[in-house]
């Protein structure tokens, strides 16, 4: 067994070392998982988050048109605001 010392910040943080990390097969923006029995704790890839299920569904319909949802949000708004200058 292999034991690798790190420090704990003033906001408990701790940096995973490299080898840890290498074993673990983890990367920037992963998630990992504590879990924590009979005193000791056991790091481990996280099994399942949002993000490692983001694309194994496919949609139900298209994306929207981000766009075009922008342009006909504004064109309301200036209708609306032209109808309540129009009153005032």
């Amino acid at each position: 067994m292999r034991e690798i010392t790190t420090t704990i910040t003033q906001r408990g943080q701790v940096t995973i070392p490299a080898e840890v990390r290498r074993v673990l097969g983890v990367k920037p923006r992963d998630k990992v998982a504590f879990s924590i029995e009979d005193g000791e704790v056991r790091l481990a890839p996280a099994s399942f988050s949002l993000e490692s299920a983001y694309g194994s569904v496919k949609p139900s319909r298209k994306p929207e048109d981000f766009d075009e949802v922008s342009r006909t949000a504004k064109d309301a708004k200036a209708e609306k605001s032209a109808r309540e200058l129009g009153r005032g």
